[in-house]
Order: structure tokens, then C-alpha cells, then sequence
């Protein structure tokens, strides 16, 4: 039986009666109404009221419950449908049989992540839930569409879905019905203005030593870094002054010395869903170029993996479009167990730019955080692609939309260069791809420098912009960042005429240097010349709730603008 035949079976008889039964009223907190009501606060209320049975009668807590539920029943649905799909076709193209296995990926974790939010909320009696939970639901509600909107994108790439196919029909309903239960639960349990500050001494978290000097080998084979004796007492890690929990530790190296000698061995050998009490599992990994592609999966959840450094370890593909992969495949390094943690290297995708679309990492782990680490590519090099993700002293290299995908996240004091494209293309440092206005997601760049690579820097003629509205509503914010003269006076470009020009979010405050004079911007709707006001949504404490995750992982981090 495969994992999407058990999903459906587990919830047939479950999903029968949420499907065909009104929802319970006693749930209601405030006064019931009816669904023709309820569904105006959603993004289609023509199609959510196809959705909930015209007998019904709940407030928007149970209409909110009710359409998750459904969702779930149709992610399982679809995971059924895509298996069948994929052991069904046998004359299909290397690159639709990659996409439609990407599908099922997606489509899995939509489920995983569908079943997490109904826990959550049928844990609570009550519809205030607290800050973090309703944090984690609206994350996991948001990702289901970024999920969604990547298998489309990825199956229209291979020119696999026709109108006629099978998968068209459930993969656009699903997606509207996943937007609007987004919708409802936004409206219901997200609070319209989140104003969190950092606790008293958490504003920032410094410590006391630079990693780049902790990142060496003693005789006995284990870094300084570690701290050997705590380490076998209380499996603590000493990291920088600090202290992180550690549950193992195990080494990487080429030459037979450590226990393994590739990176995906290690982490074949990480548990499965461990829980991050119980501490990391760490991979320290030793200088070398590791030419292989490395995928930390759903289940290895809390592995730290640390190198010798930026240029001294280094994990090297070169996976593209043009040679049968798709963006999603592509990638280097691809990340999605939670709590992910990355210190230390580089990870490269060497394609180059006549191959067009090829990653150097994507990132789909909740809770992810890089430090001190360097992605090089040209287009699409770092696929930030959903859920909450935090980026420290990483240095990014890029031509074409070098910084996308539809993650809320925040990269604080990195340095990002657009490098030289193919001739007659811009660099576009961002192409953020948020396609529902309820999405929690976005990129937020703070405190960093945005620079021209030593082979732009002597060109002098390519054209570079912030960025461009990948979907209808893409969110990005610079600020208080170092904007150098590579960038247009415009700052921005457009995608295709004047799609979301009005729709996007695009903010900028208090940056500094000669790209950065907010007189000759964009006149755009949805252009911004943020208030102080403004910035405190975008911030490592609001905007993906840092102050919650970040101190366990001992990586510097500034909750605000400082």
C-alpha cells in the first residue's frame, strides 16, 4: 500500500461525515450565521459557498474547522491521485515524471501539515489560541498553498497538464479551497495587528565568539568548538560561548577519518522526528568539496550541520532546467525536517547562466536558520521556499530572481551580489512568490549590503533591480540595508506589464548608499516608503516569530531593526 492510499483509508470514514453533516454549534462562541455570511470574509465566496452545506449553522470558528477538515480530505485525495498517476503513465518525459514525484512530495506534507493544524486547534476549547500556536497554523495554512502553487507551477514547466488532464481539475479547485480556509481562519483567529515585542535581555542574542574561530580540529578529531567533557556529561555543545543541546555528534570526512565520508550517509544515520528537547544531532563536516546532492527529508527533524567554514567545506551540483530538472529538483542541498540549523559552508550549483533555472539550495524546513554560510549560483540560486526561515551573515551570489520563493523570511547583516548574466538579461536580487493575500509569508532583508560580484562590478552595463513580482502578492521589504550603485534609480521591475503592480507589498526604510534614493522609485501601488510604524511587521520578532525558536539554536540574531 502506498503512504497516499494509507492517508486516504485512515480518512475515509472520518471525512464522510465532516463532509456530509452541518458543523456542530457547539463550537459557537459568538452568534452562528449562515454560510452564504461566513463566506464573504473569504478570497471566493461564490466557491466556498459550493463548499459548506446550505443547512448549516456555526459562527466562523466552525466554519474555519470545517473547511480544514475538508481540506484534508482532499490533499488526501489528491497525494491518492498523483500516486496513481505516477505508477500509471509509463511514456511520460524525464521532466514530467520529476514533477509530478515533486507533486506527491508537496502534496504529502500539504497532508502532514493539514493533520497538525486540526490537532492544534481541536486542542483548544477555547478560540483565542495562544501566540504561538495560531503562529504555527497560519504557517502551516499558508505553506499548503505555496505547496499547491508549486506543483502547478512545476507540472506547467514540464507541459504535462493539459485541460483535459485528470489533474487539472482538482489541482485548481484545491487550491481555492485551500485559500479560502486560510481565508476563514484568518479572519476568525489572526489578529490584525501583531505589535510582540522582545522580552527583557532577548532583543538580541550575541555570543561571545566568532564561529570562524571556533572551527578547527583538535588531535583527538572533535572541533574546538565542542566542549568534550560537557559533552559527555549533559550532552551540551559549547557553540560560540554558548550552549545548545546536543543528543549526537558525528564527523564527515573525505579522506576515512570521521565516521562517515558523505554528508547523506550522516544523515541517513540522523533518527527520525526527534524532538528537539531531546537535542540536535549534529554533522560536522570537514573541509573539502563534497560533490553530491544532499536532501535533509521530513523526518530528519532538528540536525544541525556545521563546516569548516565558507569555502573550506563546500557541497557542489549542478542540476538545472535545461538538462531535465525541474527548479523544485534541482537543488544542491534540499531542506525540509524542522529546526534545521546550517553553519559554516558553501553549497554551490555550478550550471551556470546559460542553463537557466538551477538551485543551489532550497529550503522548506520550518524553523530553519543558516549562519555564516554562502549559496552560489546564477538564476533562482537560493529557493527559500515556505514555512518560517532565518538567514545570518550568509553571503548570497545570484543573476535572475537569486532570492525566491514564498517563505516568511528574514536574512539580517548578509551580503548579496548579483553576479554577470547572459547577455541582455537584469539581475533581480528577489522574486518573492506570495499568491494569496492571506499568506503570512514575504522577504524581509535587514541590515545587509547589496553589492555588484567582482564580474559585474567590471561589466558596468547590466541593469539590476531589487526585485520583481513573481505572483500577484509579493511581499518584500529592504531596510536599513546598504543599497550600492548597481541598482536602477527605479529599484524595481516589473514582471509582465502590469501584473501586481497594485496587489505586491514592496517597502523600503531607512536604507543608506547610492542605490537606495527613494526619489526616483517606482510610483506603484503597491510601492512603499515604509513608516517606522510599518517596519515592526517585518522584524525577527513579528514576522517569523523568532524570539520563540531562535535562542535554542545559539545563532546571533536582533529581534527589531538594530
Amino acid at each position: 500500500m502506498s503512504q497516499a492510499t494509507a492517508i486516504v483509508t485512515g480518512f475515509t470514514i472520518l471525512t464522510f461525515f465532516v463532509v456530509l453533516l452541518p458543523v456542530s454549534s457547539s463550537e459557537n462562541i459568538t452568534q452562528p450565521v449562515a454560510p452564504d455570511t461566513a463566506c464573504d470574509v473569504t478570497t471566493n465566496p461564490s466557491f466556498c459557498k459550493t463548499l459548506i452545506p446550505s443547512r448549516a449553522r456555526s459562527d466562523l470558528y466552525g466554519y474555519g474547522r470545517y473547511l480544514i477538515k475538508k481540506s484534508l480530505q482532499q490533499s488526501a485525495k489528491f497525494s491518492f491521485l498523483l500516486d496513481r498517476t505516477v505508477r500509471g503513465k509509463r511514456r511520460l518525459s524525464p521532466l514530467a515524471t520529476g514533477a509530478l514525484n515533486d507533486c506527491l512530495l508537496l502534496s504529502e506534507l500539504s497532508t502532514d501539515f493539514l493533520i497538525s493544524s486540526l490537532t492544534t486547534l481541536d486542542s483548544n476549547d477555547t478560540t483565542n489560541l495562544p501566540d504561538a500556536q495560531g503562529d504555527k497554523v497560519h504557517t502551516l495554512l499558508s505553506a499548503i498553498i505555496t505547496n499547491q502553487q508549486t506543483c502547478l507551477d512545476g507540472l506547467n514547466e514540464a507541459s504535462f497538464l493539459k485541460q483535459r488532464d485528470p489533474l487539472h481539475a482538482p489541482l485548481n479547485d484545491d487550491k481555492k479551497l485551500f485559500s479560502v480556509s486560510l481565508a476563514m481562519f484568518a479572519h476568525s483567529w489572526v489578529p490584525k495587528n501583531k505589535t510582540r515585542k522582545a522580552a527583557p535581555g532577548a532583543a538580541k542574542h550575541k555570543p561571545g565568539r566568532h564561529l570562524s574561530d571556533e572551527l578547527a580540529v583538535r588531535e583527538d578529531g572533535i572541533p574546538y568548538w565542542v566542549n568534550r567533557g560537557i559533552f559527555r556529561m549533559n550532552r551540551r555543545m559549547a557553540l560560540e560561548g554558548d550552549s545548545v543541546l546536543v543528543n549526537d555528534l558525528v564527523t564527515v570526512a573525505q579522506d576515512g577519518s570521521g565516521n562517515f565520508t558523505t554528508i547523506n550517509d550522516a544523515v541517513a544515520a540522523a533518527p527520525d522526528k526527534s524532538i528537539a528537547d531531546n537535542g540536535y544531532f549534529v554533522i560536522y563536516v570537514t573541509a573539502g568539496v563534497y560533490q553530491e546532492y544532499v536532501s535533509i527529508g521530513k523526518k530528519k527533524m532538528n540536525i544541525m550541520m556545521v563546516g569548516d567554514g565558507i569555502n573550506q567545506t563546500i557541497i557542489t551540483g549542478n542540476r538545472s532546467v535545461v538538462d531535465g530538472w525541474t527548479t523544485f529538483h534541482s537543488a544542491t542541498l534540499a531542506v525540509v525536517g524542522q529546526g534545521f540549523i546550517g553553519i559554516g559552508f558553501t553549497v554551490q550549483n555550478t550550471a551556470g547562466p546559460a542553463k537557466h533555472q538551477a538551485v543551489a539550495v532550497r529550503n522548506g524546513a520550518d524553523t530553519s536558520t543558516f549562519y555564516q554560510c554562502s549559496f552560489e549560483g546564477y538564476q533562482d540560486t537560493l529557493y527559500t521556499h515556505s514555512l518560517r526561515q532565518f538567514y545570518r551573515e550568509c553571503d548570497v551570489y545570484g543573476t535572475v530572481d537569486f532570492i525566491f520563493g514564498n517563505a516568511a523570511v528574514v536574512f539580517q547583516n548578509c551580503n548579496l551580489y548579483a553576479r554577470l548574466p547572459l547577455p541582455g538579461q537584469n539581475n533581480m536580487f528577489t522574486a518573492q512568490g506570495r499568491s494569496d493575500p492571506n499568506q503570512n509569508t514575504g522577504t524581509s532583508i535587514v541590515n545587509c549590503s547589496i553589492l555588484a560580484a567582482p564580474d559585474l562590478a567590471a561589466d558596468g552595463k547590466t541593469q539590476s533591480y531589487l526585485g520583481r513580482p513573481w505572483k500577484e502578492y509579493s511581499r518584500t521589504v529592504y531596510m536599513h540595508s546598504f543599497i550600492d550603485g548597481l541598482i536602477d534609480p527605479a529599484g524595481w521591475s516589473p514582471w509582465s506589464g502590469d501584473f501586481a503592480l497594485s496587489t505586491l507589498y514592496y517597502g523600503e526604510f531607512g536604507n543608506r548608499g547610492p542605490g537606495s534614493d527613494p526619489s526616483r522609485r517606482v510610483q506603484w501601488p503597491g510601492h512603499h516608503i515604509m513608516t517606522l510604524n510599518d517596519t515592526s511587521n517585518f522584524t525577527v520578532v513579528n514576522f517569523v516569530q523568532g524570539n520563540a525558536w531562535l535562542p535554542t539554536t545559539s545563532v546571533t540574531f536582533s529581534a527589531g531593526l538594530d
